[in-house]
């Protein structure tokens, strides 16, 4: 699943070329994808002129000139991508394409169907459904280590788990937990609950660091994954744990190299000896 720098960096992608222009079409091929489309979608779309685009999380935000805002997921194999609208002849996954004012065509593809388009004004954004109770934004003033330590004061959980918590910071998925973790120093089984004062001081700049790299390299590709521009991203050679059972790790002399193990059914990688 596209995870937080995937995302942000589709929405700077469409941001280039939609903000500021106005959406003439919107052709819903198929009745859903996950959901249904919302009813009277294309309606309440064409028209209006994209203000800006915005992430929440993982959730791509299109704010529009009447104050709609038009949602959308990725899901696990959802792209997005930009081209000229003439001559574009769908593939038989784009399931939705957008068309603007000045010939730009986007394309949300989605093979699995597990991405989807949702609406809302944008007064009731902070509290629609899949917003109401999320955490704050990672690379967001709002996020701190006095932050995170009260969230996760008391929790009897691995820290691994806690961060892919979306209500304890929104956006974190398995690939960038396990390389924030790694560069904390800390072990994912760790009780979440002791990660407290400087030590919760690290894991946000951590946290924050390798989110910012990931956004620099256009995130990391697997499998569907490409910026919208149509181009992939290349964090995942940058990853110092993440896939890499058995291979020496890149900030210590172990013997043991890196480790993988099973939690909540996903696989987690780490170095025993560098994270405690």
């Amino acid at each position: 699943m596209p995870e937080l720098p995937e995302v942000e960096t589709v929405c700077r992608g469409l941001a280039s070329r939609l903000e500021g222009r106005r959406l003439t079409r919107l052709e819903l091929r198929r009745p859903n994808m996950r959901f249904p489309f919302p009813v009277g979608l294309a309606a309440l779309v064409e028209g209006r002129a994209v203000t800006a685009i915005k992430r929440r999380a993982k959730y791509i935000l299109m704010m529009l000139d009447d104050g709609g805002v038009l949602i959308a997921h990725l899901g696990m194999s959802g792209r997005m991508t930009i081209g000229p609208a003439a001559g574009l002849i769908p593939e038989p996954h784009d399931h939705v394409v957008f068309e603007t004012e000045d010939g730009t065509a986007v394309r949300f593809n989605d093979a699995r169907r597990f991405g989807f388009l949702d609406y809302c004004r944008a007064e009731d954004l902070a509290g629609h459904k899949l917003f109401a109770d999320i955490g704050p934004e990672p690379l967001g003033n709002e996020f701190s280590g006095p932050v995170l330590a009260a969230k996760l004061a008391g929790k009897m959980t691995p820290i691994k788990a806690a961060l892919l918590d979306q209500k304890i910071v929104a956006g974190l998925g398995n690939i960038y937990v396990s390389e924030s973790l790694y560069w904390a120093g800390l072990a994912p089984t760790r009780m979440a609950g002791t990660v407290q004062g400087e030590t919760a001081d690290l894991l946000v700049a951590a946290i924050r660091q390798v989110l910012l790299n990931a956004i620099a390299a256009g995130g990391s590709s697997l499998r569907d994954y490409v910026q919208a521009t149509g181009e992939l991203g290349y964090f995942q050679h940058q990853w110092a744990v993440y896939g890499k059972e058995g291979e020496p790790c890149p900030d210590c002399t172990c013997k043991t190299g890196i480790e993988r193990i099973i939690q909540s059914n996903r696989s987690t990688f780490y170095c025993a000896q560098r994270q405690h």
